[in-house]
Parts: structure tokens; sequence; C-alpha cells
């Protein structure tokens, strides 16, 4: 039986976070977009317990990076939150929300409960800390094929109501994850018509 592990990632799995983003976001994808060294270095750094790989069978498979912010209900961008990547200007010690800035799998090793690994590792840090909830900035990446015919916060509803699938925001919403508002302009997405939505898990041991 396969098993998954996650853990906090170090600067000697660069290589194989490296690998994660290619092969997840592989060209026309900008290269300047996969992580640097010097961001994970930021990362590690900043929140080292944000920092998590989940391996398959000892194989790194998938990584996601959380920083930690004072929710205040406004909007954002995701450059905003995550410090154009290296979290460290955004990052709040005394925050109250684990925010997830970057989750990624494998292409090869999807459908196999790697991100939902990872989301559960997120929920155990969430709970651990006793941080409020854990928020993300989700995409909504067929909302394009929709977008003539519905504004967005139909379409949201549309697929909280489970008449419509979208493959990032049906797979929140499975994992307990709940939609609160769509964010403009979050992040150069035009499949999401430049859309996120904001979704949370509100910790359940508070």
């Amino acid at each position: 039986m396969s098993i998954i592990k996650t853990r906090m990632y170090t600067l000697d799995d660069f290589e194989a976070l490296l690998t994660i983003q290619k092969e997840a976001f592989p060209p026309p994808f900008p290269e300047e977009l996969w992580w640097s060294k010097d961001q994970i270095t930021a990362h590690m750094n900043t929140f080292a317990e944000g920092a998590i790989i989940a391996e398959l069978d000892g194989v790194i498979v998938g990584s996601a990076t959380s920083t930690l912010i004072h929710y205040t209900g406004k909007p954002h961008t995701w450059e905003e939150v995550a410090d154009q990547g290296y979290m460290t200007n955004s990052f709040d010690p005394n925050g109250d929300s684990l925010y997830g800035i970057d989750l990624c799998v494998r292409p090869s090793y999807r459908s196999k409960g790697i991100a939902t690994a990872l989301y559960e590792a997120r929920k155990a840090l969430v709970r651990q800390n006793g941080y409020k909830r854990f928020l993300a900035g989700c995409r909504i990446p067929n909302y394009h094929q929709y977008a003539d015919e519905l504004d967005v916060q139909t379409y949201i509803q549309a697929v909280q109501a489970g008449e419509v699938k979208d493959l990032v925001l049906t797979f929140m919403i499975k994992q307990g994850l709940t939609p609160l508002k769509a964010l403009p302009n979050y992040i150069d997405d035009e499949e999401s018509r430049h859309y996120a939505v904001l979704v949370e898990w509100k910790n359940d041991q508070l």
C-alpha cells in the first residue's frame, strides 16, 4: 500500500521542488515564475512550518507553501499577500490565519490523494498553533467557459450548488473550505478572468 508522508522542506529539496514546478507549470508558463532558490530560502527563514512537501513511497511529488497573516477581510492580490513570492515583508508573526500561497502536485501523481494530504497538513498546523482559520485565493480555471453568461458571484454559487464543476474550486469545497468572496485582479490568469475566490477553513478546535 502506498504511503503519503508530509514534512517541512529544506534547501536540500530545491531540485525536487523545481521539478514539481516544471512539471506542474510547463511552458509556455514563464520560467521566471517558478520558485527560485532565493524564494525557497526566504520561505524557510520566514516560516519554516508553512513550507511543506509530500512524499509518496519516498518520492517527492507535491509541495505547499503558506504564510501567516492577520485577516481583515480587505481585498488583496497574490503579490501583496505573498510579497512577490518571498513572504518576508507580508508575513505577520502575530497573525491569526494561515494563508496558502502555493500548492502543486506533479501531474503523473495526481488523483492519488497528494493534494488532500497537503491540505490535511495545513489544517493540522492551524490546529496545532491555534490559528483561527486557513485561507487561500483559489483559482477558478473553468470560469472562462461561463464568463459570457454568468457573473463571477453567480458562477461561485453554481459551483457551490454542484451545478457547475470547477477544476480547483470544486476540489477546495470537497476539502471543507467555504468560498467567502471573489477577489478581482488577484493574479494574471486569463482562464479565471483574473479572479480568485477567497476560501476559508475555520479551526474546528476553537
